[in-house]
């Protein structure tokens, strides 16, 4: 189903509720009432194309109108990516591991060294997913941001604002850039084919159904990154290099 401006937004959700992490994303609330999804964006200051974009995108599996996407500022795209990222760093992270050591609370003892396995892989990935956003939030989108603002000037660059471009380049961002969500990927088949029979099977599952749907988020985020904010930067780059 792809979602329009009119439908009511309590329908949105009502027929999907994953979508209630990415509507958080947009600082939008509960208690819609029988407003539809242009007239809650308009009180929230949300731009409603680009709301529908994403929106349609997460719910649609095949859906992702790339060249639309291309059309908004990259501003507004970058915006949307921090939220993202407060949202697995504080949100998402959180919950998961709240999970995996209730679940070590739970286990017989002592525990076992495929559970302690497990709960290591996951602070690893913790760890290196923060670092990935903060490389990310400190370096790419200030440089993306400055870049975009470069491009809509016609003033002619300073040296000093020639030397900012030269210093950095979207290709190094794709070279180091990483599957960050393959992690997630092998975290759950480590849990279903090497985890001990607990007595808790529905914590396992319900571990193993949040594990899916952020690695499935992290992929959207990804495609985001790579088939809309690397492209317009390179050519951007080109442009004024």
């Amino acid at each position: 189903m792809i979602f329009s401006k009119n439908i009511k937004m309590a329908d949105v959700i009502l027929n999907n509720h994953h979508l209630l992490s990415v509507i958080s994303r947009f600082e939008i609330k509960l208690g819609f009432g029988e407003k539809t999804v242009e007239e809650v964006c308009n009180v929230h200051g949300v731009n409603v194309d680009f709301f529908l974009e994403i929106v349609n995108t997460f719910n649609e599996p095949d859906y992702f109108p790339q060249n639309y996407l291309e059309s908004f500022p990259l501003s507004l795209i970058i915006a949307y990516l921090k939220n993202t990222h407060n949202y697995y760093l504080n949100l998402k992270m959180p919950e998961i591991y709240a999970l995996i050591q209730k679940l070590l609370d739970e286990s017989d003892k002592p525990i076992s060294k495929e559970l302690k396995l497990i709960s290591k892989f996951f602070i690893d990935y913790k760890i290196h997913l923060s670092q990935h956003i903060k490389r990310e939030e400190e370096v790419v989108y200030p440089y993306i941001l400055k870049l975009e603002l470069f491009y809509k000037s016609n003033e002619n660059l300073t040296a000093n604002e020639i030397k900012e471009l030269k210093d950095y380049a979207i290709e190094r961002y794709v070279d180091e850039h990483e599957n960050i969500e393959d992690s997630l990927y092998d975290l759950k088949s480590l849990i279903i084919k090497y985890l001990p029979p607990q007595e808790n099977n529905v914590l396992c599952y319900k571990i193993l159904g949040q594990l899916g749907h952020l690695e499935k988020d992290i992929n959207d985020h990804s495609n985001m990154e790579n088939r809309v904010l690397v492209p317009r930067v390179t050519l951007m780059e080109k442009m004024l290099k």
